[in-house]
Parts: structure tokens; C-alpha cells; sequence
């Protein structure tokens, strides 16, 4: 593929991405790409914190509202899908920005990354395998055939263990082989990283919770439930979703469900953090300061192409 410039709008859930990369694009003549891989469903808006069309200024937005929620999202696909979309809008003489958290998602976009194929076969019987004995043994099994994947993935994540394992059994090669590298870019994509403090991301994530609930997040869960969410194996998890079940179930309150999603998110966020601040090609941008449109701006004109 040849290698043309995209901007990348990149960091934890509630740093303020939208908004930047809305001004962006207004300066750079752009259009969005999601790279949320919860936004990929339709129907899943409030807790998703979709923007509403009638937010989007008018801007060209792709990638959203893509599957039923009872399906399963995949890299592959959407990495095929997203790099259309970049196409595309290179095409027209525009500029993408690729915006999001979902950090694998954009990286297979930014770079050369092959995904295996899977084969459902050897998948469900890995997953019976992990229902069975545990995620660690599964992660003793993965560091005997892949010492350096399994230090990656850790012994807890029973779901990219037994994609690891897939992988090794189709392929006869190493899952560490496919994982992502810094050096082999598809595009030459200015990234930049938006973050900011943690008590004040806290003090967001906490309001932006019970934002969600004021806006009918519960109703949103019911009717998506009623579509079937509960058999869509990505969606089904979705923080706020899967919480917001349990209220459904009888399991737990509305303000237990609140307590237990902002802990969730903050969760997520550190993992967030650990996984974009490994690239050493970021360009860090403090989301709290007046003049961050005019950094990001500098931080585009300033990058060289390829």
C-alpha cells in the first residue's frame, strides 16, 4: 500500500477526542473515521457516547452504525473496512482523521499488521478448554509454544490466549510473529495522543456516567436487549452494557450499576494509557489547555511525508 499522511486522534475514553478532532477537521477539510470499536453498533449511542448527527457539524463521519449488535466485531474487518474508508477520502483530496480508543483497531489501520484467519472449529474448542481449567493454564500452554506472546498477553486474558493459541495451531508460526510493530507503517499517520490529568479524567468519567443514565442509558440497554444483545459476544460486554444488564436482571441498582461502570472505564483507561504510550511515534497533547487546537494544528504542519 502506498503511504500517504493520516491524522489519528488517539487516547482514553473521555479526554475530549470528539471535539478535537471535529475542530481538525473543520481546519484540515477532513473526514472522520471511527476507530471505537464499540461505535461500530448500531443502536448502542448513550453509553457509547456516539455524537449525534445533528452534533457532527457536518462533517463526513464513517464507521458508525455498521452491525447488528449481535454481531461479533473483528480487527480484520474492520481493519479492511477503515483503510476503504481512508482510501477513499484520500481520494477526494481530503484529509482522514482515524478517531478513537480502541487502540489494536488503530493500530491496524496506521500499520502493516496481518490478522489470521480463524477457524471456528478450533476456536469454540479452546473456549470449551478455558471454560474448563482457567485462563492459566491455557497461559502455561502459550508461554511453552510462545514465550514472548504470552508475556504480552499476561496469564489473566483468557480471550487473546485462546486467539494466541488459535493462531499457533492454524499457522505452525508463533502468535508473537503477528503482533503489532512500530516499524512497518501503512500510512504516514501523524498520531497524536490527547490525555489529561488523572483525578480531573476521574472526576469526567464519573459525570459522564451519570450523564449517560439521565439520558435514558437503561432504556437503551432494555431495547438493545430485546435485539439480541445479549448473544452479541463483543457487544454484549461493552462497558455500561454489560452493567446495565444486571440492573435488567435484578442483580444489581441503577446506582450500583453507575459505581461498578465508572470503576470499569477507570480500568480500562490505565490500560488504555499502557498500550498507546508504548508507540514512540505519539505526539502527547494535554487535553485540558486552552490552546490545544492550535498545538494539534502546529503538531499536523509540522510532521513530515513520506
Amino acid at each position: 500500500m502506498s503511504r500517504h499522511r493520516l491524522v489519528v486522534v488517539a487516547g482514553p475514553t473521555a479526554t475530549g477526542k470528539s471535539d478535537l478532532a471535529l475542530d481538525l477537521a473543520e481546519r484540515l477539510d477532513g473526514e472522520i473515521v471511527n476507530a471505537d470499536s464499540m461505535q461500530l453498533y448500531r443502536g448502542m449511542d448513550i453509553g457509547t457516547a456516539k455524537l449525534a448527527p445533528a452534533d457532527r457539524r457536518g462533517i463526513p463521519h464513517h464507521l458508525l452504525d455498521v452491525l447488528d449488535v449481535t454481531r461479533t466485531a473483528t480487527v480484520a474487518a474492520y481493519q479492511r473496512d477503515a483503510r476503504a474508508a481512508v482510501e477513499r477520502i484520500l481520494a477526494r483530496g481530503r484529509t482522514p482523521l482515524l478517531v478513537g480508543g480502541s487502540g489494536l483497531y488503530i493500530r491496524a489501520v496506521v500499520d502493516a499488521i496481518e490478522f489470521p484467519a480463524t477457524e471456528p472449529a478450533v476456536r469454540a474448542r479452546l473456549e470449551d478448554e478455558l471454560a474448563a481449567v482457567g485462563a492459566a493454564a491455557l497461559a502455561e500452554r502459550l508461554a511453552r509454544a510462545d514465550p514472548a506472546a504470552a508475556t504480552a498477553i499476561g496469564p489473566a486474558n483468557g480471550r487473546k490466549i485462546v486467539r494466541a493459541l488459535e493462531v499457533i495451531e492454524l499457522t505452525g508460526r508463533p502468535f508473537s510473529a503477528t503482533m503489532p510493530r512500530y516499524d512497518t507503517p501503512a500510512y504516514d499517520a501523524v498520531q497524536l495522543l490527547l490525555d489529561r490529568d488523572t483525578a480531573e479524567l476521574d472526576a469526567r468519567l464519573e459525570r459522564r456516567v451519570h450523564r449517560m443514565v439521565d439520558d435514558g442509558l437503561l432504556e437503551e440497554v432494555r431495547r438493545l436487549d430485546g435485539q439480541g444483545l445479549r448473544q452479541g459476544v463483543t457487544a454484549s460486554r461493552a462497558l455500561g452494557y454489560a452493567q446495565f444488564l444486571q440492573v435488567l436482571d435484578g442483580e444489581a441498582t441503577v446506582p450500583e450499576a453507575v459505581a461498578a461502570t465508572a470503576q470499569a472505564t477507570r480500568r480500562f483507561v490505565r490500560r488504555q494509557r499502557s498500550w498507546f504510550r508504548r508507540d514512540p511515534r505519539r505526539i502527547d497533547l494535554e487535553a485540558g489547555r486552552p490552546d490545544l487546537l492550535a498545538r494539534a494544528v502546529e503538531a499536523v504542519a509540522g510532521a513530515s511525508v513520506g
